[in-house]
């Protein structure tokens, strides 16, 4: 009987080695992978499925990567009647090479042909070859009607692709690279390199998904042309880019990079190239491009590896967002609160004080005041922190934060309209005392908005730290109306909730609430006395009149006739 075997590695592997031909290790004419054999005295065997562990049937079978394995395809003859008779193995090199190839749809060179007992193997380039020659399982028949039947199945690599180039071998490659070398463009162009007719012609075939040839193309590269600026790796089956990751350090300019044509399949591989500053990428026709479901995901993910990065796959991208931080920098020390001017600063800590008076007060229905009919409110909590395990979980399904929600209707419900319902969903906040001597205090003199920042809570171990934004608008003779509320809750740092109501005498650029004098404090409590409104109200009136109790008196009475004090003034 008769039976022949031929061993390929995966499909995604080019793991090519030396034909028999190219004696001295010289490098193959192409990629080859497994060995082919006779086996002399072997029984008839049924193809029987499988996938790495077993064998084959006949015709193609799945692209399945085995990583270290290469694949045989067993060749049996069998007899013309029931295939239990056995023959030895009688058939010459020539004679059996020419009836496989004369059948087979893909041409193939078998390299390394040698007889081992009563098995003759040899090695070829893909998996596309093995299957084809599966195809034509029970199709060779010789004189005595004997057919041939075709098998595979996985085995270990051959030791001979692990071979190191020879210094000729590493010579005739550098020589190569020079003549696809464009100083001009300090370009490098590799593409379909394992073709080059100079070479072929010296039976080199440089395969440089091969660890063996990347490694002497990145050592060319470092000793050569480190300057290397575009780097074309196109047409060259890479299914994986470790060996690609060395460019990083050997080649730091490389600003351009065509993997186009290539079988990398998973994003993941270009992880290992992170570290280059690619301002063009090229990664067109890779099983990796058909994951994506649309053009902004794919784009999206690349980006978030080379963010430098201004064309892909030959389309403009538009410029890209970083910050190049050139030598180390400390963050700088806050430097307090800003208002602009002091006409400004004493607006807005007045108001600031009326504000947080009625808010910690228990009953927050007097804000009423301080908002516009079409006021909007929204609160969020940090998406980095359990809500369930800290002191915010009573915030928490008020929350907005648009990173958590994805439902467009529930951001919409969570984003209050009208003053009603602002101060409606306030009422249901939890009770607090702001600490104002922490308050920071950034005024837009030009959009009349503040940002104010600071730390609120009842008792030290229920600290918690808010930031906010008010945009206002003038109301009155010299008041605010609050249109638009965005309030971010988080819980307090060790620092602040040490330094939390600890303050005795708050200074005017730390706090909202500026220091009176003992004057000042006699004149506002006869003044509130007289005018019947709180200390609050009666201050601001006193301090937009310069402290003059008579003129702070007529202005009071005239606007109390015309009517436009508010309630809010006269609760204490």
């Amino acid at each position: 009987s008769l039976s022949l075997s031929l061993s390929l590695p995966p499909p995604e592997h080019d793991n090519r080695v030396a034909g028999p031909q190219f004696r001295g290790g010289r490098m193959s004419q192409g990629p080859f992978r497994g060995p082919i054999y006779y086996d002399g005295p072997a029984r008839q065997q049924r193809p029987r499925g499988g996938q790495m562990g077993g064998f084959r049937g006949p015709g193609p079978g799945p692209r399945v990567r085995f990583e270290d394995n290469y694949v045989h395809v067993t060749m049996n003859s069998g007899s013309p009647q029931d295939g239990s008779s056995h023959r030895r193995l009688k058939y010459d090199k020539k004679w059996l090479l020419t009836a496989l190839q004369n059948l087979c749809s893909v041409p193939f060179t078998p390299v390394q042909y040698q007889i081992e007992g009563h098995k003759a193997q040899f090695y070829l380039e893909d998996a596309c070859t093995a299957n084809a020659l599966c195809r034509i399982s029970r199709q060779i028949t010789d004189t005595e009607g004997y057919k041939v039947i075709v098998l595979m199945n996985p085995c270990p690599p051959p030791a001979i692709l692990n071979t190191q180039l020879k210094p000729e071998d590493m010579e005739h490659l550098k020589q190569c690279m020079a003549k696809r070398f464009d100083g001009s463009q300090r370009a490098l162009d590799l593409n379909n390199i394992r073709t080059d007719p100079d070479l072929v012609s010296q039976n080199i075939r440089a395969i440089l998904s091969r660890k063996t040839f990347m490694d002497a193309v990145v050592k060319i590269i470092e000793e050569n042309i480190p300057e290397l600026v575009c780097l074309n790796l196109s047409n060259n089956k890479l299914y994986k880019l470790e060996d690609v990751a060395d460019l990083i350090s050997k080649a730091p300019h490389l600003k351009i990079l065509n993997l186009s044509h290539n079988e990398l399949k998973s994003e993941k591989e270009l992880d290992r190239l992170k570290g280059l500053k690619l301002v063009e990428l090229w990664l067109d026709r890779n099983p990796l491009c058909d994951q994506f479901k649309d053009q902004l995901t794919y784009i999206s993910a690349i980006r978030e590896r080379f963010p430098r990065l201004l064309k892909l796959d030959g389309h403009d991208l538009p410029p890209p967002i970083v910050f190049e931080v050139v030598t180390p920098t400390t963050t700088p020390p806050c430097k307090g609160s800003y208002f602009g001017s002091e006409e400004i600063k004493v607006l807005i800590l007045h108001f600031l004080q009326q504000y947080y008076s009625v808010y910690d007060s228990g009953n927050r229905q007097p804000l009423l005041d301080a908002y516009h009919d079409g006021a909007s409110f929204s609160l969020s909590l940090p998406s980095s922190q359990n809500p369930n395990r800290c002191s915010l979980r009573e915030y928490h399904k008020h929350s907005r934060n648009i990173k958590r929600l994805k439902d467009p209707s529930t951001r919409f419900r969570l984003l209050k309209h009208t003053r009603l319902n602002v101060v409606a969903l306030l009422n249901e906040l939890p009770k607090t005392q702001h600490d104002t001597a922490s308050f920071n205090v950034d005024v837009n003199t030009y959009t009349v908005s503040s940002s104010v920042h600071g730390v609120d809570g009842k008792s030290q171990d229920a600290v918690r730290a808010f930031s906010r934004v008010f945009i206002a608008v003038p109301a009155g003779i010299s008041g605010l109306c609050i249109v638009n509320d965005e309030l971010f809750v988080r819980i307090a740092t060790t620092e602040e909730i040490q330094h939390a109501f600890a303050a005795s005498a708050p200074t005017p650029s730390s706090s909202p609430v500026p220091t009176l004098t003992a004057p000042q404090q006699e004149m506002l409590s006869a003044f509130s006395l007289k005018s019947g409104m709180n200390l609050e109200w009666s201050q601001k009136c006193l301090q937009d009149n310069e402290w003059d109790f008579n003129k702070a008196a007529q202005i009071f009475t005239q606007l109390k006739i015309e009517g436009k004090i508010p309630d809010v003034a006269f609760i204490k």
